[in-house]
């Protein structure tokens, strides 16, 4: 007798659930993506112990008969997709068929449901309906999943604290709410509202209730169109950074993902503009033929795959950085406000959550390694912006709060969109980015602290200018301009020949991808096991770094298997401007000063040094008066 067999079908389920349900979260994002599909307007998500307990969808959409809400339930049901040629033209979140089987299999659930003629009630256990009757005729779906993993003690076991599961929830929504700002979102966890948009399709507002409004009104707007692709969105001005990517949100098609390429694209675009280590707030929508975008890579649906993404990775990259640096401008230094108080329902909340703290959650830096950053991974707002991120945890205030006590109401933050978009978000085609970035002020130079910074006014206050940083804006510009205006092909003789060695497995790859360093001037022979010689380089490498460019080139082509000679011109400049700039504690005279900001002034960015640091800090005046209480 033979040894193969074929499963039943609920075991064959509860493995699928391995994949598709890995936290409470995954039941969230299941269930709100087949309301989205559904054509709702109004999705309520009522969590109780963050979704171990009960997690409770409830949506207007579309509904089911009979029929349907049984059929559903069984494994590859799905309204979705009906043969192989429709898997090259997804336009919906949902077409595996797997989610609802899955589901059902480690929970037990129950569905209200209606199309607005019939209604339906189904009660599942461990994916065996138990019973079913007739249901009221409300339009709309009422899917409640209780004890998740209940039948699964090994993945329950494994769960992380309450905190930790109702944040990987949190920052779901978070994300649905950016990507579907026509959809009103609504989040309680034990009667507390965590999350809640208006759905007046109005993206700031919801950026406004996740980030808070002072965020939401440093954003700029962005968009672009090519043959393939048309992205919009938006975008922190420089001043407003994170230490973390993953408050940059990507939605493709209408589904949020993760792509490290799109996300590397946004970073470039800052180039310059921002700290190492430190990234912008930022939500891109990309719209495209599906016939473009592979989403059947993982049951996740998380992971895509874009064909013509060179194309698109440009586009992304020069429009975001034309908007970006039509912005800049110097930092202002404002004084701290106070803290609203939170209420008393927002403090119970919290001491029911065993936080010491009642003020703000605290996540320790293993929790945050752990089980990675996400949007509510750092404490949540407060006014200081440039030291504490507005994640979205928990609103200090519900939006209609917000509208209501805020300087900035729904009119307001309208006239506020037009005066940013009139600011900020120049007409790409029509606008020279020589005279829409931001003017330089004019300066009158006071004197120098501590022989680094420089003390220059204005009729509007006091400004402090990074020397060093500078001069690097400076030489860096100036040495751009340079090592671009270089032919390739003219190359320099060395004295003595410059000797690499690497290990055998990246000599292979060297050997493999040679030309790559050839077609940039870079003749490397073999020269023993392992070992290589350089005795000619382009004649643009400069004085003394010679060794060091031609290692990073190699380093490139390890790494990428290619190299990018408008890179490696621009690490060059980089490098350059900041080994030949002044240092700090190096007195300058009057003179001296002036010639530095006035060659500052001429700069394309005077306000960033090539590493992204600010260059000029701007004090206002009033603020400085209401720090000596002349003024109240």
């Amino acid at each position: 007798m033979g040894h193969i067999h074929i499963m039943d079908e609920f075991l064959s389920n509860k493995i699928a659930a391995g994949e598709v349900v890995e936290r409470p979260s995954s039941v969230v994002k299941e269930l709100v993506e087949n309301a989205i599909d559904a054509g709702s307007t109004s999705i309520e998500v009522i969590l109780e112990e963050a979704g171990l307990t009960s997690i409770q969808v409830i949506d207007n959409g579309s509904g089911m008969d009979e029929a349907d809400a049984l059929k559903s339930f069984q494994r590859h049901a799905t309204s979705k997709i009906e043969n192989e040629h429709d898997l090259f033209r997804i336009r919906t979140l949902g077409f595996r068929g797997e989610a609802l089987a899955s589901i059902a299999s480690v929970s037990k659930i129950t569905l209200v449901t209606s199309n607005g003629q019939v209604g339906i009630e189904v009660q599942l256990e461990g994916g065996h309906v138990i019973d079913k009757k007739p249901a009221p005729l409300r339009k709309g779906t009422d899917m409640k999943v209780s004890q998740l993993f209940y039948n699964t003690p090994a993945r329950l076991k494994y769960m992380k604290t309450i905190q930790t599961e109702l944040g990987h929830t949190i920052d779901l929504m978070n994300r649905l709410a950016l990507c579907y700002p026509d959809i009103a979102f609504k989040l309680r966890h034990h009667d507390h509202i965590l999350l809640q948009t208006n759905g007046r399709g109005d993206l700031r507002q919801v950026l406004a209730a996740i980030y808070g409004i002072a965020n939401a009104k440093k954003m700029v707007q962005f968009e672009g169109e090519s043959l393939d692709y048309k992205i919009s969105g938006f975008a922190t001005i420089p001043e407003i950074t994170r230490a973390s990517k993953n408050y940059m949100s990507i939605f493709v098609n209408g589904r949020w993902v993760r792509h490290f390429t799109v996300q590397k694209a946004m970073i470039d675009a800052y180039h310059t503009f921002l700290p190492i280590g430190r990234f912008p707030i930022s939500v891109i929508n990309i719209e495209g033929d599906p016939f473009l975008t592979d989403v059947n890579v993982h049951p996740s649906k998380q992971q895509i795959r874009l064909s013509k993404e060179a194309e698109l990775m440009d586009l992304i990259e020069k429009t975001l950085h034309k908007v970006i640096r039509q912005s800049m401008q110097a930092p202002e230094i404002a004084e701290k406000k106070k803290k609203v108080p939170q209420t008393g329902e927002q403090i119970n909340f919290w001491k029911s959550m065993n936080y010491n703290n009642t003020s703000m959650p605290q996540f320790n830096e293993k929790t945050k390694q752990e089980e990675g950053s996400t949007l509510y991974s750092e404490p949540f707002p407060q006014d200081d912006l440039n030291s504490s991120p507005n994640s979205g945890f928990v609103k200090e205030a519900t939006w209609e709060q917000v509208n209501s006590t805020h300087d900035l109401s729904e009119s307001e933050l309208s006239a506020e969109q037009a005066k940013n978009d009139e600011d900020y978000k120049m007409p790409l085609e029509e606008v020279d980015e020589q005279e829409t970035k931001e003017p330089f002020p004019e300066l009158e130079v006071v004197g120098q602290i501590h022989g680094t910074y420089i003390v220059a006014q204005s009729e509007d206050g006091f400004y402090l200018i990074d020397q060093h940083a500078a001069q690097e804006r400076i030489k860096y510009e100036f040495f751009k301009e340079k090592v671009g205006e270089v032919d390739p092909n003219e190359r320099q003789t060395l004295l003595f020949p410059l000797t690499f060695h690497y290990s055998a497995d990246e000599a292979l790859v060297l050997r493999e991808n040679m030309a790559y360093l050839i077609d940039v001037g870079v003749i490397l022979e073999e020269f023993g096991t392992n070992s290589f010689v350089v005795r000619e380089h382009p004649a643009w490498f400069p004085k003394d770094f010679e060794e060091e460019i031609i290692e990073e080139l190699i380093e490139q082509v390890l790494r990428e298997r290619k190299t990018d000679i408008r890179k490696l011109r621009e690490d060059a400049a980089i490098m350059m401007s900041c080994k030949r700039s002044i240092k700090a504690n190096h007195y300058l005279n009057t003179q001296q000063m002036e010639v530095l900001i006035q060659d500052l002034k001429k700069m394309v960015n005077p306000f960033t040094c090539p590493h992204g640091r600010p260059v000029i800090v701007h004090f206002k005046t009033y603020e400085i008066e209401k720090m000596f209480k002349r003024v109240m």
